[in-house]
């Protein structure tokens, strides 16, 4: 079995990457979150360059649309990558300009939901799609790094039997490749800082009980990464997608805590980066549901197939 990324896989994330550094990052993350604002500049350049055509393309496929949303949620891209790159192309759906939300049963503040004109609900066994007036919204403020809003849908259509499934699948393979990427580059930040940082004349990350912390929180950041890239290589099982979002919701609150525990009283202040991703990562537990709702699934997946 080859863990390494293909040469096409490289090709892409190398692309991408060149793209986010231009449209991307903690400043630009600043800027939009001031306004509370969706990065239309970035969707169109996304649009453009065809990575939001990974998903059906001969030399990608869905894996691939899920590297790019986790690379797209590292570099703190504030569009819906989720929606565009993995769950209306895995419906078949034609995918709008702007912000598409997602959402389950009677939703809540959604993100980006002030911007959005379409939305995709899933209801139990039936899912919805509905344009969305944006001017009828009802923006929520927010310290989540995503806009929130309240959204009044329209024109509501049902979709085919066996849409709510695959949509709830890839929504939980999406989310948790978009934590998975905010989470690797938090614990980026706080190894760096224990390099970095000098107490009692050693470094911190000398130290064995901090070494142990931090190898602790690599291995469940890497143990949620690779279990979504299964679930998207399979196409989304049930089981699977529910197995990599049980795993990433467990993961996401101890690197919170143990990220923001390792870097100090610094790691809290609004200057420094790490919240950042921290704090986007809330907003994505909150979309994925409680911690036991992917668990549940995977149960329930498992009593079924027996």
């Amino acid at each position: 079995m080859d863990f390494e990324p293909t040469s096409t896989q490289r090709a892409v994330l190398d692309a991408l990457g060149t793209l986010l550094a231009r449209h991307a990052g903690p400043e630009r993350s600043r800027e939009l979150a001031a306004r509370g604002a969706y990065d239309w500049n970035l969707e169109e350049a996304l649009r453009r360059d065809g990575f939001l055509d990974l998903f059906a393309a001969e030399d990608a496929g869905p894996l691939d649309a899920a590297l790019a949303v986790e690379a797209i949620a590292a570099d703190l891209g504030a569009v819906s990558a989720v929606p565009h790159l993995l769950v209306l192309p895995a419906l078949g759906l034609d995918r709008p300009a702007g912000p598409v939300v997602l959402a389950a049963g009677d939703p809540g503040p959604v993100r980006y939901g002030g911007e959005a004109t379409r939305m995709l609900r899933a209801d139990g066994d039936r899912c919805f799609a509905a344009d969305l007036d944006s001017d009828a919204a009802e923006r929520v403020p927010s310290a989540y790094g995503y806009p929130l809003a309240r959204v009044v849908a329209a024109n509501q259509e049902e979709l085919a039997p066996g849409s709510a499934a695959a949509m709830v699948n890839w929504w939980r393979v999406g989310a948790s490749a978009e934590a998975v990427g905010m989470m690797r580059r938090a614990v980026d930040i706080a190894v760096a800082y224990a390099k970095d940082r000098t107490v009692f004349r050693r470094s911190l990350g000398s130290f064995q009980a901090l070494q142990h912390r931090l190898a602790e929180v690599d291995v469940a950041v890497e143990g949620a990464r690779w279990l979504v890239y299964e679930a998207a290589f399979a196409g989304a099982p049930a089981e699977a997608a529910a197995v990599a979002a049980t795993h990433t919701m467990s993961a996401l609150g101890r690197v919170t805590r143990e990220t923001h525990q390792i870097m100090g009283a610094i790691g809290l202040t609004a200057e420094h980066d790490l919240h950042l991703w921290t704090l986007r990562l809330q907003a994505v537990r909150a979309e994925l549901g409680s911690w036991r709702t992917p668990s549940r699934a995977v149960a329930e997946a498992r009593w079924a197939a027996v």
